[in-house]
């Protein structure tokens, strides 16, 4: 992917700086692992399958394939998940079809829940990244080009790789205006288990590496790095890479919010003399912005259906083609059920998904569920005559597609925007860190519910503290993973929380892109969590400029403690 002239902007750069990142990979670690019964009928070849699945529709396919059977003779349901995070998006029909082979071979019921390590060992996970970057600036720290190079871990199929892969390039500027750029990426076939979807989708891992080189621009300017992003973020009206105008860029307004917020310039001035006071200890802090565009990238899953029963008694039966994995769809369908009937929540009930009420539906992710399935509801509603008791609704994203000829369309629906500013702590002779603070202020347009909405963004948060700092997937050279389990992987725990977490919706800014002028937020601020790693950061150079060492370093992602300890190089780490 390619806009401008990449190399008269190298020309115009007073700097030009080459790097590279290592982003690791992750595991869903989801509270219920994969899972399914099938139940077959006794006859025409019919079966149920109960399933942990978010995508009924591929569920449904890939069994009826396997049988050798109509998709009209296999029934999925879902009744809820105990989560998913992306991964219960194609790989959960690894487990289905088997399972329904063996109830059809037997024709007797059967069922399957994989312990915890053989999820983890067979299930694949978030994709790892090398990121390979170089970046033309100004003395000011204005950004004139930029060329990126991704090289994504796919494990031993394709998958969803190829989709991971075109929500990177789309989002290798992150916030920020880069007038000549150009992208490529690289799918690499390894032993590892097929990596999937996961939370984030190949954005966290893109925005990643723009906020690396933007740590560098900074480094080598001496210039404040939060006055190096300001300086070159979008403004509204602006086109990006891809020629998408950004409408209701509401960036700026999070951004100067979350200064205030979270006191950043006073708390700045005392960090600096913590760290004067302390030579093994140090503080450091990180303000970073993120950009996320809503909607899948593949046009033709932006699509949803519903279907309502309105009963004699006045109660309401609803269902959707979304699936409930712990984010809160079926309670935000249900409001927008209510207001578009006119009718109290306490009358509308939502069973179950499944095929043989809500039919081709596209999976659960993109953070598209609750615009899609929402306008379908609220489609529904609309139509209804007060004849029929019972009405479909069906709705499609409009207006959005992507030409990768010319380089321009709308892949996305729209953007969901945030801010998060973040403390840290460090020791350094451990590598060890607490999380002391974090502000976080984010558009999610006129929120359905906000409690819902506040506690997507603190789960997507710690999640990504998870990502970025703690969780690190460990292979023999043969592709067996080492660390299976929680007694080897180490997801956040209470203590890892930020010990002060303050997160606040952007007010007063619809969106008039979805439903009731709400926003997705499933997966646009686990990116945020980028602050902790970058407060981290900060906090090393401080100890190696102690040290007497300046200038830019890598580090890698996950920051533990070994890579924190090794970065704060002393004269210890010399002796090894």
């Amino acid at each position: 992917m390619e806009n401008g002239n990449i190399e008269k902007g190298f020309q115009e750069a007073d700097h030009i700086i080459e790097g590279e990142i290592h982003i690791g990979g992750q595991e869903h670690f989801y509270l219920e692992t994969n899972c399914c019964i099938a139940v077959p009928k006794g006859e025409d070849g019919e079966m149920e399958l109960f399933a942990s699945t978010q995508n009924t529709t591929e569920t449904q396919a890939f069994a009826a394939h396997a049988l050798g059977v109509p998709s009209n003779r296999i029934v999925v349901r879902v009744k809820r998940m105990g989560g998913g995070f992306g991964g219960k998006e194609s790989r959960s029909s690894v487990i289905s079809t088997v399972v329904a082979l063996a109830a059809n071979k037997t024709g007797r019921p059967v069922r399957c829940m994989l312990d915890r390590d053989e999820d983890m060992l067979i299930t694949g996970g978030r994709h790892p990244y090398l990121g390979r970057y170089k970046v033309g600036f100004k003395n000011s720290g204005q950004v004139t080009a930029l060329e990126v190079s991704y090289y994504l871990n796919a494990g031993n199929s394709v998958d969803l790789s190829h989709a991971v892969l075109d929500r990177s390039l789309f989002h290798m500027d992150n916030a920020y205006k880069i007038p000549n750029i150009r992208g490529t990426g690289y799918l690499c076939k390894t032993n590892l288990p097929s990596n999937t979807a996961f939370r984030g989708f190949g954005g966290p891992q893109a925005m990643m590496v723009v906020e690396a080189w933007m740590s560098d621009i900074a480094e080598v300017c001496k210039l404040p790095p939060e006055h190096v992003r300001k300086l070159n973020m979008y403004k509204e009206g602006d086109l990006t890479h891809f020629s998408q105008k950004l409408e209701g860029f509401n960036i700026h307004r999070c951004w100067d919010e979350c200064l205030r917020n979270s006191l950043y310039q006073e708390r700045k001035v005392a960090i600096e003399k913590f760290n004067r006071q302390h030579r093994w200890k140090k503080r450091g802090i990180a303000i970073i912005p993120t950009k996320f565009g809503i909607s899948f990238t593949l046009v033709l899953l932006n699509q949803a259906g519903a279907l309502v029963h309105v009963y004699i008694d006045g109660s309401v039966l609803l269902t959707h083609g979304g699936t409930e994995m712990g984010q809160g769809l079926h309670t935000k369908m249900i409001q927008v059920a209510s207001k578009a009937l006119g009718i109290p929540t306490s009358k509308i009930h939502i069973s179950e998904t499944s095929t043989n009420t809500v039919p081709n539906t596209s999976p659960t992710a993109a953070s598209a569920s609750s615009d899609l399935n929402g306008m379908a509801i609220y489609i529904k509603a609309a139509y209804e005559d007060r004849v029929s008791l019972s009405v479909t609704g069906f709705y499609k994203t409009e207006g959005i597609g992507y030409d990768p000829i010319k380089n321009e369309g709308n892949p996305s629906n729209y953007f969901s925007y945030g801010v998060a500013c973040s403390e840290v702590e460090i020791d350094c002779l451990t590598g060890d860190h607490k999380n002391l603070r974090t502000d976080i202020v984010m558009d999610v347009g006129t929120s359905l519910n906000p409690a819902i909405d506040i506690g997507q963004v603190e789960g997507a948060f710690v999640q990504g503290i998870g990502l970025f700092t703690m969780e690190e997937l460990k292979y023999s050279p043969e592709g067996n993973l080492y660390t299976r389990g929680p007694g080897m992987y180490k997801i956040p725990a209470f203590g890892d929380i930020p010990a002060e977490f303050n997160v606040s919706l952007l007010r007063d800014c619809p969106n008039s892109k979805a439903i009731y002028s709400s926003k997705a937020v499933g997966e646009p601020p686990l990116f945020l969590s980028a602050s902790i790693f970058y407060a981290i950061k900060d906090a090393i150079t401080s100890a190696r400029t102690e040290s007497g060492i300046t200038g830019s370093f890598r580090l890698d992602s996950p920051a533990t403690p070994e890579r924190i300890r090794n970065a704060c190089v002393d004269q210890f780490t010399k002796l090894v």
